[in-house]
């Protein structure tokens, strides 16, 4: 009888083990692009609220079909918000800035867009393709600056040749790319341990 209650006991402890190493693990997703995949972390712990947004529009396959539709070669590439020919997409109501939660705008960080209102962001994102530390809440001319909330894994190569990529103007836009760099899905791929 005492076995019994030995293998229970060991049974609970290996559970709530397991449980708190899942809890302790980021989720992952691919981006993939017609110029190839980027692999992107993102940081649940620090940015939950933003995380939880983004994983709903992924699933909600908002993002199937957009376009990158802002590259800027020393300063990052947005995407999210539009598909081809600049026809923007509908999108949920905004959601809560976390940018004071500690997170960098570096190389290879994926970041939320928003307008100058603070609390904006939906669905538009950007990743940085050089260190933007004056977007950070820190450094910010508006005290408030812009909510990391993961880093690309691998793919950063991508990210470098969709930065490089011929930019106009398109229906009042500016930064352009003259050729679609489209998004063809993002997916929820797995969690990595941390």
């Amino acid at each position: 009888m005492l076995s019994v209650k030995v293998v229970v006991v060991c049974f609970v402890v290996l559970a709530m083990m397991t449980s708190g190493a899942a809890r302790a693990a980021n989720p992952v997703v691919i981006i993939e692009t017609n110029m190839g995949n980027i692999k992107v972390e993102l940081f649940e712990d620090k940015a939950p609220v933003t995380v939880k947004n983004f994983l709903q529009y992924v699933d909600d396959k908002h993002y199937d079909g957009t376009i990158f539709h802002r590259v800027i070669s020393d300063f990052m590439i947005q995407g999210g918000g539009f598909e081809p020919g600049m026809k923007e997409k509908k999108t949920r109501d905004p959601i809560k800035n976390e940018s004071s939660n500690g997170l960098s705008n570096l190389r290879g960080t994926i970041a939320m867009a928003r307008t100058k209102e603070p609390n904006s962001a939906t669905a538009q994102f950007y990743i940085n393709v050089k260190d933007n530390k004056a977007l950070d809440k820190e450094k910010a001319a508006d005290g408030v600056g812009y909510c990391v909330f993961g880093r690309v894994i691998d793919g950063l190569e991508i990210v470098d040749k969709i930065k490089e990529v011929e930019t106009g103007i398109s229906k009042g836009h500016e930064n352009v790319p003259t050729k679609d760099v489209v998004i063809k899905s993002v997916k929820l791929v797995k969690v990595e341990k941390k």
